[in-house]
């Protein structure tokens, strides 16, 4: 970046150059917003952020944008967003680059696993991968640790610094292109028909994105028709048992793990990992399949090379339907072969405690109409899992067809 002594002007004017040229800000849809400042537009930064579009074809108007993709959390924060016709309703540019810029906010749910995923690296892949690397991230609410436990993401769309937009008092930072807020229809996937990606981006370009930004090796799973290594056993397909330790736990793991091997895998289990992110996430992408019960450690399934298994093990208490939201129709859309297995009253916890004629048993719908608070709490809060391996034993064979 360089002082600007020519900033009165900061870039090409691009707005409305074409007749019923969208609006700068769309705010319509519920999820999140987006404006897209194209010409001279320019960012201040502060407790205040605002960001410019100085144009003569643009009416003056003022939006108050929150640059998350859920804008509806509590405690996030707005940056302003204006368009003025003269150059000297503008703040003057002390800088100034010939490159878009992101303003984007890490507040909201940044933290949890999944919510790492679905609201921040896939909209900012959604909304940033078609600029090649050429951008630059204005970041509301910057969390330095955060980002470096993605630096290999965020260093594959953007080759320049972060901005710490909140703390950037004293600078007006041009740019001939600057869009404000990002955000995916969808959880956690990604749908060309209706996310504007600019490319026409895919989960599996997504997933391949990451592949690269790991230089993880693996693209394709072990396929059990491979000829036998010469003198030697064919090789097992590797499988990866995610294992929680607060609520949803499989009670009976080791018979689990035994079912498993017995029907031909090499078993891991893993917990929480204990290598850096790095590290395992070259682990993930050594399996050919993912097991695991609904919760956000599924996220992983995005190192699995396409075409491998994922395997989701559904609680008791209807949960299917969100079971497929969250991770079983991102899975397809990733390339992976998704099984779904649902537990019965009978391998879950909860019998224990309410017993077979209890609503909580024997009408999990109508414990879904009484709110979700009670869903949360006994059915995702409260429950563990005792696997009936003789039930299970099909899904693991399922598991094994999908690498023939």
């Amino acid at each position: 970046m360089f002082a600007c002594d020519r900033c009165s002007g900061g870039g090409t004017d691009d707005y409305n150059n074409v007749a019923n040229a969208k609006p700068i800000c769309d705010t319509s849809f519920g999820k999140y917003d987006i404006c897209e400042l194209a010409g001279d537009a320019r960012a201040q930064g502060g407790p205040g952020a605002t960001v410019t579009l100085v144009s003569p074809r643009a009416p003056p108007k003022e939006w108050q944008i929150k640059p998350y993709s859920r804008k509806y959390l509590d405690g996030l924060k707005a940056v302003t967003v204006r368009s003025v016709p003269n150059p000297g309703d503008a703040p003057q540019c002390t800088t100034q680059l010939n490159i878009p810029a992101m303003v984007i906010e890490l507040g909201g749910l940044t933290g949890n696993y999944w919510h790492d995923f679905t609201d921040v690296l896939v909209p900012l892949f959604i909304g940033a991968r078609r600029f090649n690397g050429e951008v630059q991230l204005l970041v509301v609410n910057l969390l330095p640790f955060w980002v470096d436990r993605y630096k290999r993401i965020f260093g594959q769309i953007s080759r320049h610094d972060i901005v710490d937009f909140e703390n950037d008092d004293g600078a007006v930072r041009c740019y001939p292109h600057v869009v404000v807020g990002y955000g995916s229809r969808k959880e956690f996937t990604i749908d060309p028909s209706l996310d504007e990606t600019g490319g026409d981006y895919t989960m599996l370009d997504f997933t391949r994105f990451l592949r690269h930004a790991y230089s993880l090796p693996r693209d394709r799973p072990i396929k059990l028709g491979d000829v036998r290594p010469p003198g030697g056993r064919r090789r097992r397909p590797r499988m990866i048992i995610l294992e929680r330790t607060n609520s949803r736990k499989i009670l009976n793991l080791p018979e689990v793990v035994a079912a498993a091997e017995a029907a031909g895998f090499k078993v891991t289990v893993a917990g929480r990992p204990k290598a850096s992110y790095d590290e395992f996430t070259r682990e993930m992408n050594s399996f050919d399949v993912m097991v695991g019960v609904h919760g956000a450690g599924l996220t992983n399934c995005v190192y699995l090379p396409t075409g491998a298994v994922f395997l989701q093990i559904v609680p008791y208490g209807r949960l299917e339907e969100i079971a497929r939201t969250d991770f079983g129709d991102p899975a397809r859309d990733m390339g992976l072969r998704y099984i779904e297995y649902s537990v019965a009253a009978e391998e879950s916890s909860l019998m224990g405690v309410f017993g077979k004629e209890h609503p909580m048993i024997k009408d999990p719908a109508a414990i879904h109409l009484s709110g979700w608070g009670n869903v949360a709490e006994w059915y995702l809060g409260k429950q563990d899992v005792r696997i009936n391996v003789e039930r299970f034993r099909p899904s693991l064979l399922r598991a094994l067809e999908h690498l023939q």
